[in-house]
């Protein structure tokens, strides 16, 4: 048996580099602001022990299982005065202030969140389904640190 020139070995491995699995997000307004580049771009590769799966639009990130992944998306809308819960994950370098929001409970008693940054704009905003937040705790906020720094505080917690 020959060996496969290199144009023809290329060949079937370009059709198979597009059947990784992407996450369908969908775009934050404001995806496009150069600050959510720079954020995406610092994004670890692993968030809480959870590789880093692909995503189908800009600015946006998730990791974990597919088929219920945490998703970060840069570019919401930033929240105003609210009477949600802020938390502040810290790491001692980097604090990041979260408006923490709350589904609704499955029949486990666990729900998702939805985390979005508070004082900063662009906003981004972390999805955390039920599947997640069921087995873990979200103190990963807190790897998100760097890369949310990115993007300035403004205003925080109170």
């Amino acid at each position: 048996m020959r060996p496969l020139p290199v144009a023809a070995a290329l060949a079937l491995v370009v059709p198979l580099a597009g059947c990784a699995t992407r996450v369908p997000v969908e775009p934050a307004p404001s995806a496009g602001d150069p600050l959510c580049a720079e954020v995406v771009l610092a994004l670890p590769l692993e968030l809480g022990g959870l590789e880093r799966v692909l995503t189908d639009s800009q600015a946006s990130m998730a990791w974990g299982d597919p088929a219920h992944p945490i998703v970060l998306r840069c570019g919401v809308e930033p929240p105003g005065p609210t009477t949600d819960q802020c938390v502040t994950a810290d790491d001692g370098e980097v604090a990041v202030d979260w408006v923490a929001v709350p589904g609704e409970a499955d029949a486990t008693g666990a729900a998702d969140w939805t985390f979005t940054t508070y004082g900063r704009s662009p906003a981004v905003e972390v999805f955390v389904p039920a599947e997640v937040t069921g087995t873990r705790s979200t103190s990963f906020l807190v790897e998100l640190g760097p890369a949310i720094s990115k993007i300035p505080a403004t205003r925080h917690c109170v």
